[in-house]
């Protein structure tokens, strides 16, 4: 459109840059901003192309910008202690930090003793505009911080589910499909009396092992006990030292972590119980400490870096009003390793081979 008389050059724009280099308006954001997201060669051309124009920042737009906090939050209700030697949560953590640094958002991290401290954790963050969005971890059943977030406005992502979300968006931890993947593989062994130790039923998350669990056994004729802890290493040694001590003793342990697995194994040895040659052992979550330990443990494997990346992704793309990422896991890896065995076994395999999905 033609200027009018009198009026002034008309200000370049993303669009305008987006259209001379052939990409889309959000290309040219991630690179005029020093984001991730588009390609070096990509990132110099959109550059020079500003320059070219005489493109220059708004500054209104800096000015809302500057107005952030520029970090997101993350509470977590769990002692300490457990975090500190809990392999899962480390790298979940590394994932998050990850992506959060290379968008130049800070990860504002918080130990508290329960969810109600939780809860106060969010309000002040919020009424302090201390955070530009959360992450909530460890979903409970009637979980109050959804209702928290949602009232409040603040952004915010579940990391693990499915329970209730009411219109928080969640990232999937794929514990259905790992459940009976792990039944199922016990199974083909000629296992039939499976049992299980698994975390509290407050979460989430333990709700929907406990049923597949259960469907699982269901469809391979099979009978099993579930065992509640607190996913600690005293707990799962109690927990399993109770299962071998019935009067129907298990063939098959599973664990819902790596920790509670090799108290487990440290505690069928201790009774004299073979494995795998008469119990077979394996954990839902795989980490280094189930190589190391002998026989080593089977064991669900999965990206949980990359989980916990993607789940700040999720964030990010919120707080800034852009289209979330898919809620797609990678489909999860059940390796097979010297914990397990069938039941006519006298010696463990070699334990490298990854078993496909059932």
């Amino acid at each position: 459109m033609p200027r009018r008389q009198g009026q002034g050059p008309r200000r370049p724009t993303i669009t305008d840059i987006a259209e001379k280099a052939g990409v889309s308006k959000g290309s040219v954001s991630y690179a005029l901003n020093g984001h991730p997201g588009v390609s070096e060669p990509t990132r110099r051309r959109i550059l020079a192309i500003a320059e070219e124009i005489g493109w220059h920042p708004n500054r209104a737009a800096r000015a809302l910008s500057a107005s952030r906090a520029g970090a997101c939050g993350l509470a977590l209700a769990r002692p300490a202690r457990t975090l500190a030697y809990e392999p899962f949560f480390s790298k979940l953590l590394s994932g998050i930090e990850s992506e959060l640094s290379a968008r130049q958002f800070a990860l504002m991290l918080q130990i508290v003793e329960d969810v109600e401290a939780e809860t106060e954790v969010l309000r002040r963050w919020w009424a302090e505009r201390r955070v530009d969005g959360v992450l909530l971890v460890d979903l409970r059943v009637d979980d109050p911080r959804v209702p928290l977030v949602e009232q409040l406005g603040l952004p915010a992502v579940i990391v693990g589910g499915p329970g209730r979300t009411g219109s928080v968006p969640f990232f999937s931890g794929g514990d259905a499909e790992g459940i009976r993947q792990i039944v199922g593989h016990l199974a083909s062994l000629g296992h039939r009396r499976i049992d299980r130790v698994g975390g509290s039923p407050e979460f989430a998350a333990m709700q929907v092992r406990t049923r597949v669990f259960e469907q699982a056994l269901r469809a391979a004729r099979a009978r099993g006990r579930v065992v509640t802890t607190d996913f600690s290493s005293s707990a799962g040694a109690a927990a399993t030292r109770q299962l071998l001590n019935s009067k129907s003793p298990p063939t098959a342990i599973v664990y819902d972590n790596d920790i509670m697995a090799v108290a487990g194994l440290g505690t069928a040895q201790e009774l004299g119980v073979l494995v795998p040659a008469e119990l077979s052992l394996v954990s839902f979550d795989d980490s280094t400490l189930c190589e190391v330990v002998r026989p080593a443990l089977t064991a669900r494997a999965r990206d949980v870096f990359g989980y916990g990346a993607r789940a700040a992704q999720a964030l990010i793309a919120l707080v800034d009003g852009e289209e979330m990422p898919g809620n797609v896991d990678e489909m999860p890896r059940l390796i097979s390793r010297g914990s397990t065995a069938s039941l006519a076994a006298t010696a463990p395999g070699d334990g490298r081979d990854a078993l496909p999905a059932h």
